[in-house]
């Protein structure tokens, strides 16, 4: 039963809600202020009205009183994050922690509004600084850092202990677009000569990774047995991830549409072959000590290869040619791109990408699907325009 006190010009409503595992009461309040023209019996209903709400939220547990914010989304993890999330989101969520739990973990998850959030927002996109470079953070950083601290008020609701999300009307400062590291057709055929001369094993991880656009975690996933040589078809089914804890680990794909398979032409096949032979060699050489994971891309004993690997190798790659580097995803981009260019329509490409929806992908490649529609534009036109000067001429 709620007990209302009157405290000057405002009135208290407490309400009892049992007692915690130390056999402490635990006590909920919360003040009421009437408005200023209304008459005393106006005020006695209104203040009932709201005594009685109140300990409705509190009989469902909507109003959490001692919870924290850091306390609570520790719970979130532990309850659902390490149950339903793929690890490596799990990690990355872990680390948003380092700012988020400073600047508002303190908190009781009852009273962070809106405005809580957003400030933190705000001075994260407007100030952050990466705690490695010291370069300022990204807006994609921002948005990372929200969806976090959403994810687990969302859990709250879901849970009953709060009536809504505080994060539902913060928004992410707008910051300036960068235009994506894509590589040239021009620069892809110089890149095809320079990996004439580099070791088997690269130059046909970045072979299958411009005809492909997978994933880097996806090239790294792929076995033999993923391999129908019959068909010329390649199936990603499976990435291949790191982790401090865990080191390197075998995880499922991003999405369910992620799993997938693409036809490739014969010289990408002819150079898996290759490949294949000289691993084969190499399995013969070091007898029992060989790994098999039946991994395409592996260290010298058959374990998979370490997920930064490629990268590194790219870099001193790209600076012992004088070539301009480009990460690893950037070969995705031009992938897709070079599909779009094709005519490729969104549906098509957004499932040679594995993206789970087709607005991915036109979100992401927006332009270059503004650029195809104009020169179809511009196609038709040109079409109309002969037919005109046609009929003109008869």
């Amino acid at each position: 039963m709620a007990t209302i006190r009157k405290r000057g010009n405002t009135y208290q409503i407490r309400v009892s809600c049992g007692y915690d595992t130390s056999g402490n009461q635990v006590i909920q309040t919360t003040t009421w202020k009437p408005e200023p023209n209304m008459t005393a019996r106006q005020i006695e209903k209104e203040v009932q009205k709201q005594a009685m709400l109140f300990e409705e939220k509190c009989l469902k547990g909507q109003i959490t009183a001692n919870v924290k914010f850091e306390t609570f989304a520790e719970q979130w993890f532990e309850e659902y994050a390490k149950l339903n999330l793929r690890h490596t989101s799990y990690e990355r969520m872990r680390q948003l922690t380092q700012r988020v739990y400073p600047a508002i973990g303190h908190l009781r998850l009852d009273k962070i509004t809106g405005r809580h959030v957003q400030q933190f927002i705000n001075d994260l996109a407007l100030n952050g600084k990466s705690m490695k470079t010291g370069k300022p953070l990204s807006r994609k950083t921002a948005i990372h850092h929200l969806s976090f601290i959403s994810d687990v008020f969302s859990y709250a609701v879901k849970m009953d202990m709060l009536s809504e999300n505080p994060c539902r009307k913060v928004t992410v400062p707008k910051g300036e677009k960068k235009e994506k590291e894509i590589y040239t057709l021009e620069e892809i055929e110089v890149l095809f000569r320079l990996l004439e001369t580099a070791p088997l094993k690269y130059r046909t991880f970045f072979t299958l990774a411009i005809y492909s656009g997978f994933r880097r975690g996806e090239l790294l996933g792929l076995e033999w047995k993923d391999i129908d040589w019959e068909h010329n078809v390649i199936s990603v089914r499976r990435t291949s991830n790191y982790t401090a804890d865990k080191g390197i680990y075998t995880d499922t794909t991003k999405t369910k549409k992620s799993q997938r398979s693409l036809k490739f032409p014969p010289m990408v096949m002819d150079l898996l072959k290759e490949y294949k032979s000289e691993q084969d060699e190499e399995k013969v050489k070091l007898g029992s000590k060989w790994i098999d994971y039946d991994r395409l891309f592996v260290k010298y004993d058959g374990r998979p290869m370490n997920n930064n690997t490629p990268y590194f190798w790219f870099t001193e790659f790209c600076k012992e040619n004088n070539f301009r580097f480009c990460d690893i995803h950037s070969m995705r981009h031009f992938y897709a791109s070079a599909l779009i260019n094709e005519g490729v329509d969104a549906a098509a490409v957004s499932g040679a990408l594995g993206h789970s929806v087709i607005s991915t992908t036109t979100s992401i490649y927006c332009h270059a699907f503004q650029q195809a529609q104009a020169r179809a534009s511009d196609a038709i036109a040109s079409v109309l325009d002969f037919s005109s000067k046609g009929k003109q001429g008869a």
